[in-house]
């Protein structure tokens, strides 16, 4: 069927007329060109956002929305210490930045690049204070509560004797009519998690050696992944710190947030984008005219570079409305593959000058058709992967290759109608490379030849498979450099070790529950800090005690104002009509309680809502709405409210990870409790996609195999196979021989090199006339491909260059296989020719 159907193919296009053809292409190429225009206008977008690459990971309701209120809380948070010689200084530096960049705020209104400008809250602390006073009967801290179960009222009497003789106390009289033993202010330290920064005037402070860093926040009001946002928030910071340098020469500034791996990776991207894809151009460019020494190849090159490129971009945005950079950089290797169809094309031409460009496309149609079937499943494959980055490049790409075929069937038949200048030089030396490679396979093809060839491969494959490692890590694949990373490290030690993306997930049934639950928690962290393991921690267990612990709580200060209260007011020299007043104070609260309703309702409980995972309409609003300033994400949250299941959760965000394997280890078998680590299920859901990425090479070999058997019998066709599949076991041995780790993204490589490396193969299966003009076709086409993925490994970005490493290995392994197709049958048949005459 497969022969009819080509041979009906060919007959179609040698009637058509080139002119209607070429009408047909300028028609798709211009509708392509418009619908571009209209998405752009649109709203389409190139996005630099590393995380929109990553895959989607399979979780319960409740697990995905911790996950989204914590990227949405710490994504676009900007971090600045700076470092002066004195604390006077480095207040001064970071009230002048933080009115700067207020400044900035106020002049562009909506359009601020940076919101939430802030240090030290001291209004938080006294609005705290105005808040909990009430609830004072319900709050102890631990050694209180432990002196009161011991009824050990001396031990108190004696603490707050001390307060009431220290200068820097918070004693007073007002405080004293209503909290005699001045148990509040304990409670009320007791808040905010235990760190190193300290506050004064406002500015949050900390040590580092005999200098004093001043620390200050912003938040960014879009995406620091957001290539305009990026420009916008690096204006007002810049504008801000080189105010402060005019003023404080000496101030060294160190700056944290996704903002600045962002801005790197965006950098590192657009310089690869250009380098990468103009040395390729030009090494196309420069490839086509030594081998045709014609304008007209030269042109039609390019034409068909842009058509594919056109297409690419088109089906791209239609297909996901937006761009990604890292898309355009792997899109760069389009380029040498796009071009293959050109390479074949000019290559039969010279080998037969007599025929003419329709007679020539109707003759490379059927292989040329078969070969884009095959890169295209390739592409398939590749957009089979969790990772919608990569979804992406099999979109671009495939469409790229389409565009490239349409003008090689529709345009080449009218526009390269002009005879090529002598092409013999080109022809002969693809001749003598296959005259030798022909005498080397007659060496090859005899019993001691064959086994000697075959037991290089096996010891090559075998020492190279054994040595390989495997490295799933979603961190090894986009590396800041160390500007970056090393200033970050210096403020994460400031600041306590700051916020890890891993953080713990706390689950109950209802609201007093999970409180419970996370006060069962925090001793269990407070021992992870004291073994080294963790940092520091923020929970929501420190500012909403449970009704439990309240109730506690106020039993045992029964022992004080129900018990112990004349002795307590006669200790401290208090008036004893107080009592009175202070019984009655107690026995009304006794049914007033801290909640998270009224707790979330103050500023700072707005800035902790979203730790709070509720699964009703009226808590979804409030810890969403509070992630935002403009209360844009409110109603979304009261939307997906009814989504999240029955389960209460709470967040417990983690940082200064020593040992993440310890902390895991404590919760492990507590399934109320969940140690969230993104990075590690994203690196184990590579690892699984890895090996059937794989597996799915295997099943296009067997497919493969069986579809050419219908054209080429199957012994050819088993040839056809053998030789890309071969290329990539070879190519694996070559990574573990050279100690790279095997990745996600070697794989997908893989199927790249199935899929060019097939087109090798079944051009010379197809070969006639000794193939020279297919061994000119197949080097070019080699050479272009290897100029593309080649510079693909010198990419910073490790994905990248894992992807063209393997690539170029696979395409190198390719060519100096695929010939043997052509000269192992040549062989072959000689000697069975030879060996016929002496019988």
């Amino acid at each position: 069927m497969a022969p009819n159907f080509a041979a009906r193919a060919n007959q179609a296009l040698i009637q058509s007329s080139p002119k209607w053809r070429l009408a047909i292409w300028l028609l798709l190429m211009l509708a392509a060109s418009l619908w571009t225009l209209q998405l752009w206008q649109n709203g389409a977008r190139v996005q630099s956002d590393i995380l929109a690459m990553l895959p989607h990971l399979q979780q319960d309701k409740l697990t995905e929305r911790a996950l989204n209120q914590v990227e949405a809380t710490l994504a676009d948070q900007v971090y600045i210490a700076l470092v002066a010689k004195n604390e006077t200084t480095a207040i001064a530096a970071a009230k002048l930045l933080m009115q700067k960049l207020e400044d900035d705020l106020v002049a562009r209104g909506k359009q601020g690049a940076l919101t939430d400008i802030r240090s030290a809250d001291i209004q938080l602390g006294e609005a705290l204070g105005q808040f909990y006073f009430p609830h004072r009967f319900k709050l102890l801290t631990a050694p209180q509560a432990e002196a009161l179960a011991s009824q050990n009222i001396e031990s108190l009497i004696e603490a707050a004797t001390a307060q009431l003789y220290n200068a820097f106390s918070y004693a007073n009289s007002n405080l004293l009519a209503q909290d005699p033993l001045l148990l509040f202010p304990a409670n009320l330290l007791a808040l905010p998690p235990s760190s190193k920064v300290r506050a004064s005037q406002g500015i949050l402070l900390a040590n580092q050696g005999d200098n004093v860093a001043a620390v200050v926040m912003a938040k960014g009001r879009e995406s620091a992944f957001n290539p305009n946002a990026q420009l916008a928030q690096m204006t007002a910071l810049t504008q801000g710190l080189d105010a402060v340098k005019q003023s404080y020469p000496d101030i060294t500034v160190l700056k944290a947030g996704a903002l600045f791996h962002a801005l790197a990776a965006t950098q590192t991207a657009k310089s690869e984008i250009s380098i990468l894809g103009l040395a390729s151009l030009l090494g196309v460019i420069a490839l086509v005219w030594l081998a045709f020494r014609s304008v007209m190849p030269l042109l039609l090159a390019i034409v068909t570079i842009s058509s594919g490129l056109l297409l690419a971009v088109t089906f791209t945005l239609s297909v996901f409305g937006e761009l990604h950079l890292l898309t355009l950089v792997f899109g760069t290797s389009l380029i040498g593959i796009a071009i293959d169809y050109s390479f074949h094309f000019y290559c039969e031409r010279l080998s037969d000058t007599e025929r003419s460009a329709q007679a020539t496309v109707a003759y490379i149609f059927p292989t040329v058709t078969l070969a884009f079937i095959t890169s295209a499943l390739a592409y398939v494959g590749i957009g089979l992967a969790p990772f919608p980055g990569m979804q992406q490049v099999a979109i671009f790409c495939a469409a790229g290759l389409l565009g490239a075929y349409l003008t090689l069937i529709l345009a080449y038949p009218l526009l390269a109608g002009s005879r090529l200048p002598e092409g013999s030089r080109p022809l002969a030396l693809a001749g003598t490379y296959l005259a030798c490679l022909t005498q080397l396979s007659k060496r090859f093809t005899t019993p001691l030849g064959m086994g000697l060839f075959a037991l290089v491969i096996l010891v090559w494959c075998l020492g190279g498979v054994t040595k390989l490692t495997v490295d799933d890590d979603i961190r090894h694949l986009q590396q800041s450099p160390a500007s970056v990373t090393e200033p970050e490290n210096q403020l994460r030690q400031l600041l306590s070790g700051g916020t890890d993306n891993q953080f713990l997930l706390v689950r109950a049934p209802n609201e007093e529950a999970l409180l419970q639950q996370l006060e069962r928690v925090s001793p269990m962290l407070d021992a992870a800090i004291t073994n080294q393991e963790l940092g520091n921690y923020v929970s929501l267990s420190r500012y909403l005690p449970s009704h439990q612990k309240q109730d506690t709580a106020y039993r045992l200060q029964g022992e004080i104002y129900q018990t112990q209260l004349d002795q307590i007011l006669a200790s401290l020299g208090l008036d004893e009509n107080l009592k009175p007043e202070l019984q009655a104070a107690y026995l009304a609260a006794k049914t007033d309680y801290i909640t998270p309703a009224t707790f979330f309702t103050l500023e700072a409980g707005k800035q902790l809502a979203p730790l709070w995972l509720a699964p009703n309409e009226a808590n979804s609003l409030v810890s969403n709405g509070a992630l935002n300033d403009d209360g844009a994400s409110a109603d979304h949250g009261a939307d997906q409210g009814a989504d999240y299941g029955a389960d209460y959760g709470a967040i417990v965000l983690l940082g200064g990870i020593q040992q993440i394997d310890a902390l895991k280890a404590r919760f492990a078998h507590d399934e109320s409790v969940q140690l969230i680590d993104k990075v590690a299920d994203i690196s184990a859901v590579m690892g699984h996609y890895r090996l059937l990425t794989l597996k799915l090479l295997a099943l296009a070999l067997g497919i493969a195999l069986l579809l050419f058997s219908l054209n080429f019998g199957f012994k050819k066709a088993a040839v056809v196979v053998a030789v890309p599949a071969l290329a990539a076991l070879l190519t694996l041995a070559t990574l573990g021989l050279t100690g790279s780790p095997l990745s996600l993204f070697h794989a997908l490589a893989l199927i790249l090199v199935f899929g060019i490396g097939i087109d090798y193969s079944l051009f010379f299966a197809s070969a006639q006339n000794h193939g020279k003009a297919v061994m000119m076709a197949v080097f070019m086409s080699a050479c272009s491909t290897l100029l593309a993925f080649g510079l693909l490994a010198f990419s910073q970005t490790q994905a990248i260059h894992y992807f063209g490493l393997t690539l170029s290995l696979g395409i190198g392994f390719t060519f100096l296989l695929s010939p043997l197709i052509l000269t192992t049958t040549l062989a072959l048949t000689t000697n069975q020719l030879l060996t016929t005459k002496k019988s």
